[in-house]
């Protein structure tokens, strides 16, 4: 039987995600990529004819077939059908946990990926932080944490792992600055700075609440607690942190540890455009695929608490993990992930 990648929606995520399933699927193990569209749109057809060159196979609602055809798309299948034939679907709408009845009731999919904000649909995962946690056999659901979250967790799991199932974290504070949008999308720009409010009583907001919840899939509580505001920029988030440790630590420990991780980029420069725009021009669909980039100038060792600044790379770490994730229900051998991975590994960088 054929491997088929099926993946929902062709946004941020989503388009780039079937890019690297088509490019690289020779590599990876993939017969055959195939994804649904919806909505057709005359503004749209250029990227998914560029989709469909490189071998994608466009589906779509049986009522929306002739619209797309119109338009002079080939649809090679319905969803209904491309959902039936897919080993692994993976989707990337804000939509993930309304389709999770749907696709409870599919007996071919070997598994299913959410993105995001999609809490509450799968055990959720983040490449590098919680491979361990995951079950073959069992865990059918996954939800790819944001790309913050990506961030948080993995600087929890380079500076404060100490090996086996040990921790030295005794609290973790973050702000995080979000970008007000993509540079894809149209709306949603705001003119000034906006700050959220803490909504959750014990995490503040949902940043450290899904960090938490990852985490929990070690057997770990970590005290967790974050802030969040909007600023007036497209480039990148950026994240405050205050790590808390419950030993002494030192500056040069730090930088042993940042350095040891593929998946951490480190960086003297201190602008989130340049760091973009580094993204940009050596970045695969403008993305690079590290989990955080962290700001080396910026960090600062007092006694048993760390601070400092990194940039959350877009939606690059998410697009690794989902690679990750998607890649291991389709065979369950984490040495077999990491082969298939290593043709996108060009874009995990250690230095920017």
């Amino acid at each position: 039987m054929k491997t088929i990648v099926h993946i929902v929606g062709t946004g941020t995520i989503g388009e780039p995600l079937i890019g690297l399933f088509t490019d690289f699927r020779d590599r990876m193990g993939v017969d055959e990529v195939t994804f649904h569209k919806r909505t057709p749109l005359a503004s749209d057809k250029s990227r998914l004819e560029h989709l469909m060159s490189r071998g994608a196979l466009l589906a779509t609602d049986s009522d929306r077939v002739e619209d797309f055809e119109r338009l002079g798309h080939k649809v090679s299948m319905t969803h209904e059908e491309a959902l039936a034939r897919a080993t692994v679907v993976i989707d990337c709408t804000p939509a993930g946990n309304q389709h999770k009845e749907m696709y409870q009731a599919l007996d071919g999919p070997r598994g299913f990926l959410a993105q995001g904000s999609e809490f509450g649909f799968g055990k959720p995962y983040a490449r590098g932080v919680n491979d361990e946690a995951l079950i073959a056999g069992k865990d059918n659901f996954l939800q790819i944490v944001s790309c913050n979250t990506h961030n948080i967790t993995t600087l929890i799991r380079t500076l404060c792992h100490e090996g086996s199932d040990e921790y030295s974290l005794e609290k973790g504070v973050f702000v995080c600055m979000r970008r007000a949008n993509d540079i894809t999308q149209e709306g949603g720009f705001i003119p000034a700075p906006s700050v959220g409010k803490h909504d959750d009583p014990r995490f503040g907001t949902h940043h450290a609440r899904d960090a938490h919840s990852l985490f929990t899939t070690l057997d770990r509580d970590f005290d967790l607690f974050s802030s969040a505001v909007k600023l007036n920029t497209q480039y990148m988030h950026s994240i405050w942190f205050q790590l808390g440790f419950t030993r002494d630590i030192t500056h040069e420990e730090i930088l042993e540890r940042l350095k040891a991780n593929a998946r951490v980029a480190v960086t003297d420069k201190k602008h989130a455009n340049v760091v973009f725009s580094f993204g940009r021009d050596h970045g695969y669909y403008g993305r690079i695929l590290s989990q955080t980039v962290v700001v080396l100038p910026t960090l600062q060792v007092r006694g048993r608490e760390l601070y400092g600044f990194c940039f959350t790379p877009q939606d690059g770490n998410s697009l690794l993990s989902s690679v990750a994730g998607a890649l291991w229900m389709i065979d369950p051998d984490w040495e077999g992930v990491r082969e298939r991975l290593s043709p996108i590994r060009r874009w995990l960088y250690t230095e920017i």
